[in-house]
Parts: structure tokens; sequence; C-alpha cells
């Protein structure tokens, strides 16, 4: 008699990805591979060996600081790849150099221009990102406490107007643009080839294309789990003036990031209901930053997997 094959058992795998310019990042255990796909149709790819912080520092790995850590490592690096990715494509459409960038090439050699660059767009990243999901929403809940005395309910104001700025930025300003709907759509190429590797399946447009766009583990699901623990963690601020205020919530930025990650990391990794529960808005949210793909999207995503699969079967696992 013989003997049936049998489909390998799924599992989650800490593989992880970013959509680009017309391509995917993917990272997996030793190394990350960037996979774009150019004007003519052909495909270009990168492999870099994975330098992450606590290679160097071990503590940097330890729960509630790895959470820091691993966020401003994958903001370097996914500049990085963004900066690769926009490279690759033709040159009419890559935009001329601003006068900083001008200046800093002409004053630096190319190596040191680079990184003066690379770590600048980090930085104003950083602080775009604090400023508008952070301090913004402190300042507005200020502007109406001063209107209707918010009392104990402040926190709860700053909340909502957090959360209210993040979803009108990613519907209003992001979805409307068709370059950044296209990143969305190779977003969602991402996810459904993850999820194809995890359930063990053959990885072909045909199997990437039946799963589902919305992961667990998103970085998008992370910032909406950021949102809700800077609600809890904040409401320990009782601080009256606007500005202390701001202070002790950048003070306390670094809490939040620690807290979200584990939970992230616990959910990515759980079938209770109580993680699928915290996962559903986050992967709701995604509806907004990811869209179906097409299939050649998928043959990009596909291939940028392949190239960070590790030798030893299952050393990738969450």
């Amino acid at each position: 008699m013989a003997q049936e094959s049998k489909t390998p058992a799924p599992f989650r795998t800490s593989i992880g990805g970013q959509a680009l310019i017309e391509g995917i990042l993917m990272r997996g255990v030793d190394r990350q591979a960037i996979v774009c796909r150019k004007s003519d149709g052909t495909l270009v790819s990168r492999v870099d060996p994975l330098k992450l912080s606590k290679d160097k520092h071990p503590w940097m790995g330890y729960p509630f600081i790895r959470g820091v850590v691993n966020f401003l490592d994958s903001m370097v690096n996914g500049v990085k790849a963004i900066t690769w990715s926009a490279e690759q494509q033709p040159e009419d459409e890559q935009g001329e150099p601003d006068k900083f960038d001008l200046w800093i090439q002409k004053h630096f050699s190319d190596e040191t221009a680079e990184k003066i660059i690379l770590y600048t767009a980090v930085v104003l990243g950083i602080a775009l990102s604090v400023g508008l999901f952070a301090l913004l929403p402190t300042f507005l809940a200020g502007l109406l406490n001063r209107l209707v005395p918010l009392g104990v309910w402040r926190g709860l104001a700053e909340g909502i107007f957090r959360l209210a700025i993040f979803l009108g930025y990613l519907k209003l300003v992001c979805s409307r643009q068709k370059d950044i709907y296209r990143v969305f759509q190779y977003h969602g190429a991402e996810h459904k080839t993850i999820f194809c590797y995890e359930a063990g399946l053959p990885l072909t447009v045909e199997n990437a294309r039946m799963q589902s766009r919305f992961h667990p583990r998103c970085g998008t699901s992370f910032l909406f789990i950021v949102i809700f623990i800077s609600i809890l963690v904040f409401s320990f601020v009782r601080t009256e003036g606007t500005l202390a205020r701001m202070g002790l919530h950048l003070l306390l930025l670094p809490v939040v990031v620690s807290i979200s990650y584990e939970i992230i990391k616990w959910a990515g990794r759980s079938d209770s209901a109580l993680a699928r529960i915290a996962s559903a808005p986050g992967k709701a949210v995604q509806h907004l930053t990811t869209a179906e793909p097409d299939d050649s999207m998928l043959e990009v995503a596909i291939e940028s997997l392949k190239l960070v699969l590790p030798e030893e079967k299952g050393s990738d696992a969450w």
C-alpha cells in the first residue's frame, strides 16, 4: 500500500518583511534580501548579512529592552532598503536630490555622506512620528481642556485624538496616492507569501494568492497596539500643564514601545482567544495599509522570501 504524502505541519516563522518601492524586503534569521522589479519587468535583488545590535550587545535582546532596539534597527534597515529600491527605478522617476543632500555629498566622502543622509532620514522620520502621533494629540487635548475641563478623562481624550490622527493620516494621505497604493499592494503580497510559507505550502503564486493579506505580526498592528498601550501608560501622568505632559510622554515612549513589542510578539505565536482579540483591531486597520496584489507582486515576494529561507529547517520558528 502506497504511503500517503503528508503536508508539513503549519508553524509561525520569525521571517518578516517590508514593502518597498516596486519591491519587498524580507528579513530572515541571519540575512535579509531585497527584490525589486525594474521598469523593464526584470527582477533585481541583493542579499546582505543581518547585523543587529543584540549581536554585539546580548543584553539588547532581553525582554522589555529588545522592543526599542528592534524598532530602531528596523527603522535604519528600512530606510536603507527604501533608498536602494528607489535607486532601481528609472532616473526620471527618482527625483532630484534636495539642497541638503547635495551639500552633504559635496563636503563628505561617499560613504560618510551616505551615512549622514541615512541617519538624518531616520531621525526626521522618528521626529515626525513622535510629533504627529504623540505630541500633537497631547496639545489638542490641552486646548480642549481649556474649553471643557476633562479631569481624569484627559488621557482618554488624548488617546482618541491619537487614534483619529493615525487613521485619518492613513485614509486621507497615504491611501489616496497612487504610488503609496502600489506599496500597499506589495505589503499585501508580503503577508500572503509569509502565510503561504507558514502553512507549509509550496511557494507558488497560486498558493500565495489564496492567503489572507492580514497578518497579526504586521507593523500596522504594532502601531495600533502602541496607541492603545500609550492610552493606558499615559493615564498615570497626572500633570495638568500641556508642556509638562508632552515631556513626560516623551520619557514614557520607550516604555510604551517595549510593552507593545512584547504583546505583538506574544499575539503572533498564540492561538488563544485573547491573542485573537488583541490582534483583531490591528488586522482591521490593515484594510487601509494593504491591498490585493497582482501576480507580478506575488512573484517578487516569493523570490525575496526564498532568498532568506534558513538552511536548517525550523530554525526560523517564531
